[in-house]
Formats: structure tokens, C-alpha cells, sequence
């Protein structure tokens, strides 16, 4: 399976998710904004976490328009798997991959620390490798993570179960106290909360790398 891992100018976690996609057995390739395509074969595309384009504009905004965005797009369109976590969730987000947006915290502070996230879901490639209900240790980083979209919406991604991962203390204000949602064809993540940062004991919890041991089976099924 082959993972391509895209990085922005302020991309920060962009090796870290490319070391955990290779520790789940993936073959990745690291991207630059300024490509036009993703590698030949791509499976996945991994839009990392960090500060793209130094969240001058609006968190992911500028991201969403780089030559690069334009290759991810297509790729999910045509039913291609992708994960964005932090930043990467708010740039599809802003590429309407993905229902809503991501507002200020709550507190209008910068978070950053270990918490409880609830599986909210295991009908998708990225959580079948965990449990429903099952909590997992994994850390946030983040100023603006308050999901946010209207009730419609929100009735819509609970009756259609792609609510992938809740707080289990919401420490942003994010609606249905949501950390992580999947697009309709359940082939798009976004979370976050950083599984790559939640790979092995030493990183503290080891919780996340069932997500990439889950994607790597699913793909291979596909």
C-alpha cells in the first residue's frame, strides 16, 4: 500500500505522520505543495498537521488552493483515501472534503495535552481496528479546533454514523463534542487529535497506532 504524505510551508508533524505510516507497513512518499500530482498508485494521502502557510489567511485556507490541493481533491473525489489531522483536518475542511469548519477555541487558547477520545464508530477503514466505545489516550495540539457547522449538519453526520471520535472532555467547544468525522463515502478522516503522536510507549500512549495498523488491513481489502 502506498501512502503519500503532503507538506506545506509550516507543516510540522508531516515526518511524524510519515513515520507512522511506514511503521504500519506503508510505502510513503513525501509530497511538496508545489507538486501538481501525487505519485502514481497513491492509496492514501496523509495532510499532516502544523501551521500551513502560517495560518495567515484562515487555517487552512491557503493550503486548500496550493497546486497540490487541486491532485488531493481529485483523489477523493474519485473515492482516493485521505487523512488530515490538525491543520490537514482544517485543510479538508476548507478543500469541502469534509462537513464544517474550525473555529477559535473556546477558551481562545492554544491547546496542548494528552486526553480521552471515545471510538464513536468502527464502520470505516481508519477506527475497524478498534472497539465502539473503546477510550484512547491521544494528544491535541491546537488554537482552533472548535468543529463547528449547523444542526442539520450535525443531525446528518450522527444519523449517518460518521462521527469517528469524540472528547471525552471537550477542551474546545467543538460541537456534539466531536474530534474526528468521515465524509460520506467513509473514505476521508478528519481529526484532531494526533494518532501519529500516539504511536508507541514512549510517545506515552501507543493508542493511535491501531488507526494505521486499521487502515493498512482496510486498504489491502479494499
Amino acid at each position: 500500500m502506498k501512502a503519500a504524505v503532503i507538506t506545506f510551508p509550516g507543516s510540522n508533524c508531516d515526518r511524524d505522520l510519515a513515520v507512522a505510516f511506514g511503521k504500519a507497513g506503508f510505502q510513503v512518499t513525501r509530497v511538496w505543495h508545489k507538486d501538481s500530482d501525487l505519485p502514481e498508485g497513491t492509496d492514501i494521502v496523509g495532510v499532516p498537521g502544523g501551521f500551513s502557510y502560517g495560518d495567515y489567511l484562515r487555517c487552512g485556507a491557503i493550503a486548500a488552493q496550493s497546486p497540490i490541493g487541486a491532485a488531493v481533491k481529485k483523489h477523493a473525489d474519485r473515492g482516493g483515501y485521505a487523512l488530515g489531522i490538525c491543520n490537514g483536518f482544517q485543510i479538508l475542511t476548507e478543500m469541502r472534503l469534509l462537513p464544517g469548519v474550525l473555529m477559535r477555541n473556546k477558551g481562545l487558547k492554544y491547546i496542548c495535552r494528552t486526553l480521552t477520545l471515545k471510538v464513536a464508530t468502527t464502520e470505516s477503514a481508519f477506527t475497524s481496528g478498534y472497539r465502539a466505545g473503546q477510550e484512547i489516550r491521544v494528544p491535541i495540539a491546537h488554537h482552533d479546533g472548535n468543529y463547528t457547522l449547523d444542526d442539520e449538519g450535525l443531525k446528518r453526520l450522527e444519523g449517518q454514523d460518521r462521527i469517528a471520535f469524540t472528547y471525552g472532555d471537550n477542551p474546545n467547544g467543538s460541537m456534539g463534542d466531536i474530534a474526528g468525522v468521515l465524509s460520506e463515502n467513509r473514505r476521508v478522516l478528519g481529526m484532531m487529535p494526533h494518532p501519529e503522536r500516539a504511536y508507541e510507549p514512549l510517545h506515552g500512549s501507543s493508542d493511535g497506532a491501531a488507526l494505521f495498523a486499521s487502515l493498512m488491513g482496510g486498504l489491502a481489502l479494499a
